[in-house]
């Protein structure tokens, strides 16, 4: 068995790779750790997405936790970034999150946030996984009146919708704003909460049955959300994922407006605010050329991670930075957030646009996205590392990385929630850069498929 945690927590297919056994088990350690100080009897909450599988799993994590002694607060279907918010504010001493984020709808996962809202670091993964392993949980199991309770929570999303009205200072009055829900847990908050700041919406794919998640809709089918708009009734598009910790947008005309940007646009308006700390946005190595030329010309300093929101939130907490994220559409605003949050983010925005009377076309175009490429080949779990070693496939990469010269760059990575190798070049020309992602993941493939 490889390492259980991945750059976003436990993932995999539910009832295969993630089991309720190891649903139970997880729960069990991570009451174990979490709470390893603590004199009282614990709670944590979890929270869950819409896919038919969260139920099931659920159900087992309460087991497990009940099984050590901890009370659980059910929160029901929410955002992510509501169980990081809440576990704070409920004075819980950790929060777990059911949900496979973007993936489809036959994956699930296990996501854990400890009392101060923040995902786990890897030394307490690895102390989870060392007890699930060794089955130490066994020593701590309760009987009688010692076994924990669940209790549903009936205030959370109210809770959640109150904090991030409070984070703008004003409202949407007049803003028209067309949002694509995944099917997924924005589905239960964001007509709420931008109506209640006075925008106009329109939403689609908010009707989830358990198994239309993510399924052609969301913010890894923007077209979707493009095709809705078409007609330019609206002044911005906001697109989440099935837990609604990425946003990606559109502007009036369906033109795409992606993390890179988003983040461009937001550093901004706090910089010319005063209120981006240490001038700096915190960013990935999968960031556009474009954006690290942006923020040159508009005197904002980057920071530079590893692919993974956890990266970049670790960049922001040891330098102090308030904004950074990815080209995905995972942005954290630390002031706000502890989380990725696409809700947040999408406020945001729509406050930026009504704030400065500029359309979101014309605040995007201020940053020039290079053209971009990226291959996902599928690619067994335990061997998708192996691409870094393989003489035959570094030997291809550097074949194009010298062509490309200063004049690009290629970044090849093994995902880390997924069984993919991923292959990104950006360059000047389109054409020449498909061709060499093409030749570089047919290497992939025959080396590794």
């Amino acid at each position: 068995m490889g390492r259980l945690f991945g750059t976003d927590g436990v993932r995999g297919v539910a009832n295969a790779e993630l089991d309720c056994e190891l649903a139970i088990n997880i729960g069990r350690a991570a009451a174990m750790v979490l709470t390893e100080q603590s004199h009282h009897k614990p709670v944590v909450l979890i929270g869950k997405d819409t896919r038919i599988s969260s139920d099931m799993l659920e159900n087992a994590l309460v087991a497990g936790l009940s099984s050590v002694g901890a009370d659980t607060l059910l929160l029901g279907v929410v955002p992510t970034p509501a169980v990081a918010y809440l576990v704070k504010r409920y004075g819980a001493d950790a929060g777990i999150m059911i949900s496979a984020s973007h993936n489809p709808v036959e994956f699930n996962g296990i996501k854990i946030f400890n009392g101060e809202g923040f995902k786990l670091s890897d030394s307490l993964e690895d102390e989870i996984e060392a007890i699930i392993r060794s089955k130490s949980y066994q020593k701590e199991l309760k009987t009688g009146v010692q076994i924990g309770r669940p209790k549903r929570c009936q205030s959370a999303l109210d809770d959640y919708i109150e904090h991030l009205q409070s984070t703008l200072d004003g409202d949407l009055t007049g803003m028209r704003i067309a949002m694509d829900c995944a099917n997924g847990s924005s589905s239960v908050t964001a007509e709420k909460l931008f109506t209640s700041l006075g925008a106009q919406v329109a939403i689609i794919h908010r009707d989830f049955d358990g198994t239309n998640i993510n399924d052609g809709c969301g913010s890894t089918h923007i077209d979707e959300l493009q095709r809705f708009m078409k007609g330019g009734a609206y002044d911005l598009g906001l697109s989440f994922d099935g837990d609604a910790d990425r946003c990606l947008a559109l502007d009036g005309e369906g033109n795409l407006i992606d993390g890179d940007n988003i983040i461009a646009i937001i550093s901004r308006y706090l910089k010319e605010h005063g209120k981006l700390k240490q001038d700096t946005a915190v960013v990935t190595v999968m960031s556009n050329i474009g954006f690290f030329k942006f923020a040159k010309e508009h005197g904002i300093n980057t920071a530079k991670t590893a692919v993974g929101d956890r990266y970049v939130l670790e960049e922001m907490l040891s330098g102090g930075y308030n904004i950074g994220g990815e080209q995905s559409g995972h942005v954290i605003l630390l002031d706000h957030m502890s989380t990725g949050d696409g809700q947040l983010t999408g406020l945001w925005l729509t406050h930026i646009v009504k704030e400065t009377k500029k359309s979101a076309k014309e605040l995007a175009s201020a940053m020039q996205t290079y053209p971009q490429v990226l291959i996902n080949i599928k690619v067994d779990n335990a061997r998708k590392s192996k691409f870094d070693s393989d003489e035959e496939i570094l030997a291809e990469i550097q074949k194009y990385e010298e062509i490309l010269g200063e004049e690009g760059r290629i970044l090849v990575r093994a995902s880390g929630t997924e069984p993919l190798v991923r292959v990104m070049i950006e360059g000047k020309n389109q054409t020449e850069i498909n061709e060499y992602a093409e030749k570089i993941a047919d290497k992939i493939k025959e080396r590794l498929c």
